[in-house]
């Protein structure tokens, strides 16, 4: 049975262009209450699909928490939170700068631990349990040169909810988590990829949100956009190592990352990235 979600009180971080847009857009058309945040004051104001809507910094845990507090004081609580907000930088590791790898980790993974922690407090305290959708990639399962510290935040996102998926089982805690891992997305992230041979072909941002929206409707620890990426990941686990390596070469996947770094297109991305991550001095705290 799929859930109804008619209602259902739900927010996305990074809900202002991409995914969240898409995703926002579907689920109000399945009859929930969107909430929204973005460090873009435009692309906030501009979200019509929305039912709430604020310019807040994800990593930022106190300005965090007062939006979720404003959200539950306007709309009710909160049903399920999609930790979508994230960036790729790409570099060779010599020439990522420290502020970057910084930037990277903390908004692409210290930002969805501390919002899931933060909801499932709440969660918790209400004792109606909840959902937790958790956006990584298909590099979260899969290395790609020229972006291994994206890569490690977000094989940390997947390690993290498949954990807690764990846990809560243990604990016999309401609270269902699922971590989504699309392919290349057709978002500006995608800037200055070429097209390869491999079976995992780029997807549209509707695409991932019909995936999330299937996590919402069915709860399962583990989403694959497209869903021939979870047979290709599973596959390949099973594969030699040198095999496995070999195949990703002649399938274009060995440069892709490397190849997309001088391109112009990729310039305007990068630029917007920086823009949209934490403050270089600021640690994460209470």
């Amino acid at each position: 049975m799929k859930r109804d979600l008619n209602g259902k009180v739900i927010v996305i971080t990074g809900g202002g262009r991409g995914i969240g847009a898409a995703t926002t857009k579907l689920l109000k058309s399945v009859g929930a209450t969107v909430a929204i945040c973005d460090l873009d004051e435009a692309t906030v104001k501009g979200a019509t699909d929305a039912a709430f809507g604020r310019v807040v910094d994800v990593t930022d845990r106190v300005a965090f928490k007062g939006f979720l507090d404003e959200i539950e004081a306007e709309l009710g609580p909160i049903d399920a939170l999609v930790n979508n907000a994230g960036i790729m930088p790409l570099n060779r590791i010599e020439d990522e700068s420290d502020r970057t790898t910084h930037d990277i980790i903390g908004l692409n993974l210290m930002a969805v631990i501390y919002a899931t922690k933060e909801m499932v407090t709440r969660m918790k305290a209400r004792g109606t349990g909840g959902q937790i959708i958790n956006v990584s990639s298909a590099a979260g399962r899969i290395p790609i040169a020229g972006a291994a510290t994206y890569v490690a935040s977000k094989h940390g996102v997947s390690g993290f909810s498949n954990s807690l998926h764990i846990e809560f089982k243990a604990d016999r805690t309401p609270i269902d988590i699922s971590v989504v891992h699309p392919a290349m997305v057709h978002t500006e992230l995608a800037a200055g990829f070429k097209a390869n041979k491999g079976p995992a072909k780029p997807v549209t941002a509707e695409a991932v949100a019909d995936g999330i929206l299937s996590a919402l409707q069915k709860p399962r620890p583990n989403v694959y956009v497209p869903k021939s990426l979870g047979t290709s990941v599973r596959t390949g686990g099973l594969i030699p190592r040198r095999t496995g390596e070999w195949l990703n070469k002649v399938l274009g996947g060995e440069r892709a990352a490397l190849d997309a770094l001088d391109d112009p297109a990729r310039k305007a991305y990068e630029e917007r990235a920086a823009r949209s991550a934490p403050a270089a001095d600021k640690e994460f705290h209470e």
